[in-house]
């Protein structure tokens, strides 16, 4: 599944006719990638993938870590359990029941949040069709949906962390905050360099469900990413080969 599906990329060295095959396409070598490059709107991409990746790394790698030290102070087991699995229920919800979700809250007109805005005499916010505020709802729902499920590794290394360090600290007469930054973080910092590199790896590689459920043409200047790209070059305009060179690309 990982390596067969490999040979479908000569696709973006040939001018692909979906009735000929791959076999009998005739080969144009690099001419794909000479006019995905001569295209503003896959600059727009890039550029849209890299942003939103790396506000996401800014805001959604550091929530599991607070989330887990905070999990891990509670002090009652049936309250922290509790917690815990409230926290984790987003990550198994799909991304079009949450844009759903985005949609009854914040729409402009209908939103709950905006009629409630209304009804006190204030103006509505356009959370999804100005592309600033779009922005940072983007970011919001990502932190809510992912910091939940993050935060089973951290506790997981949180349970390593030998307790008479904590013990000796209190001896001390060491806070919680001083207990957290002097035994907790270096306890778990290994844990988030590997967590912090591998997220860094995954800069150029985007989902293609939350931009493209939560985006809309208002907000294009920013939701438009380089697999919402794929798909409307390749899926919906038809033209494979364009949409092979540039998947390859990101690649």
């Amino acid at each position: 599944f990982k390596y067969g599906p490999i040979y479908g990329v000569v696709i973006a060295f040939k001018d692909y006719n979906i009735f000929k095959g791959i076999m009998d396409s005739p080969w144009i070598g690099f001419e794909a990638f000479e006019k995905i490059f001569q295209r503003s709107d896959f600059y727009t991409a890039l550029r849209n993938t890299f942003l939103l990746n790396g506000l996401d790394l800014l805001f959604s790698f550091p929530a599991p870590i607070i989330l887990a030290i905070l999990l891990n102070e509670l002090k009652l087991p049936w309250f922290k359990k509790m917690t815990q699995t409230v926290y984790y229920l987003p990550h198994f919800l799909s991304w079009v029941i949450i844009g759903g979700m985005v949609y009854q809250l914040f729409s402009t007109n209908t939103g709950i949040i905006n009629q409630a805005l209304m009804d006190l005499g204030f103006e509505p916010i356009p959370f999804l069709s100005d592309k600033n505020y779009w922005l940072i709802t983007y970011l919001f729902t990502g932190v809510w949906q992912s910091a939940g499920w993050g935060t089973i590794i951290y506790l997981a290394a949180l349970t390593g962390i030998n307790k008479e360090l904590y013990e000796a600290a209190e001896v001390d007469g060491a806070n919680r905050l001083r207990k957290i930054w002097h035994i907790t973080l270096p306890g778990i910092r290994s844990t988030i360099v590997v967590l912090l590199i591998i997220n860094i790896g995954h800069m150029a590689s985007i989902g293609f469900d939350r931009p493209y459920i939560l985006g809309n043409a208002m907000v294009q200047d920013y939701a438009d990413v380089l697999s919402t790209f794929v798909y409307r070059v390749g899926l919906q305009s038809g033209q494979y080969t364009i949409a092979t060179a540039v998947g390859l690309f990101q690649s």
